[in-house]
């Protein structure tokens, strides 16, 4: 058996994919790391090698928060599928610049080609600035978690159904059918992100996957056990992904300094920027609670609180850490690296071995 395959319900692996420039952390410091197409495909491949299942593409239309640069994310996920054999690529949708049937068509395109390797990230929007940049109107937190509602449902009936009918509030369909429809059944995986109630109540009720920003374990499975209790009862399932940002060295002291450097490094205006704009877009929330709500600035430097999760350490610090946040109920663990392509590599090849014999030893235990 191939080590990323060893049991069904064994932890997966997905990477961000930097089709943005300034890599996974708001710093001057050096990274290794490349938007270009080329260093991509090459770290497609590395990961695909090193066991992770899934990439997963980023969506910026304006440049703000170190990323002068983006590619745009569809088309960026297809030429990775076309590097590759048996990866999985998320490709990052934002609903108000794209129509569900343009994506639906898209994805169910990029489906047939890649031999059914594509998913959606559904993006319900944090940056007002693009939106408005764009002429979009930027929707109150909630409103915008109900249009990313109606999207996933409007998606998931052009995949399954013939002559689809949908009469929401944002989005309408009459009759319509698509064809050829997806070649993975019953359609792409639908990825969603979020912590907000709204983001949770949208994940437990349409979304099949649900990514969270990087936790503890204990706050990671109070969130988890509201989604599966809610997800329960509306007869839905969904599987639970949190980022992380990694850096794994052969001490802990090693792993220690490096994150003292990013964050000694750290491009202050642009983490107080991206900042405000985050906690803007999350106070907003009824409960005034949205991703970032509770972020200090050390964990603003890296996106979606990826130091939090604590994956920074030995080998084998890191992969008992992933066993304990798959003990609460993490199916995925999403990650980020300084230096892409060379920390992937090392990831396969010295945690991930490490947490498959945890996996089995637990395994073992309840056995």
């Amino acid at each position: 058996m191939s080590q990323n395959h060893s049991h069904d319900d064994a932890v997966k692996f997905a990477y961000w994919v930097p089709n943005v420039s300034g890599g996974l952390v708001v710093s001057t410091i050096e990274q290794r790391t490349d938007w270009s197409l080329e260093y991509n495909q090459k770290l497609a491949l590395t990961a695909e090698k090193a066991g992770f299942e899934y990439a997963l593409s980023q969506i910026r239309f304006t440049a703000g928060y170190g990323a002068e640069y983006q590619h745009e994310s569809v088309s960026f996920s297809q030429a990775l599928l076309h590097a590759t054999t048996k990866l999985k690529v998320l490709a990052a949708i934002l609903p108000g610049p794209w129509h569900p049937a343009v994506v639906a068509k898209q994805i169910a395109t990029i489906d047939h080609i890649s031999n059914g390797r594509i998913g959606i990230n559904v993006v319900s929007g944090w940056f007002k600035g693009e939106f408005t940049a764009l002429g979009e109107p930027w929707l109150e937190h909630d409103e915008r978690y109900r249009r990313s509602h109606e999207f996933i449902q409007a998606l998931k009936g052009i995949w399954t159904q013939d002559n689809f009918t949908f009469k929401g509030d944002f989005y309408r369909f009459n009759n319509y059918t698509l064809s050829p429809k997806p070649v993975q059944k019953p359609h792409p995986e639908i990825f969603q992100g979020g912590s907000s109630r709204a983001a949770r109540d949208n994940a437990a009720s349409v979304s099949d996957w649900y990514f969270t920003n990087g936790n503890t374990p204990e706050n990671l499975k109070a969130q988890i056990d509201d989604i599966q209790t809610k997800a329960a009862k509306n007869n839905h399932k969904v599987r639970i992904g949190v980022n992380a940002f990694v850096i794994a060295r052969d001490t802990e002291e090693e792993a220690k300094a490096v994150l003292a450097d990013i964050i000694k490094h750290a491009h202050v205006e642009a983490v107080h920027a991206f900042g405000d704009a985050v906690k803007q877009a999350g106070k907003a929330s009824p409960e005034g609670e949205g991703n970032w709500a509770k972020s200090s600035f050390e964990d603003l430097v890296q996106y979606n609180d990826g130091f939090r999760t604590n994956l920074i350490g030995t080998p084998q610090q890191i992969a008992e850490r992933i066993v304990e946040l798959k003990s609460v109920g993490v199916d995925l663990v999403l990650t980020g690296f300084l230096h892409f392509i060379e920390e992937v590599e090392y990831f396969g090849k010295r945690v991930l071995p490490l947490v498959r014999e945890l996996e089995l030893k637990q395994q073992a235990k309840v056995a």
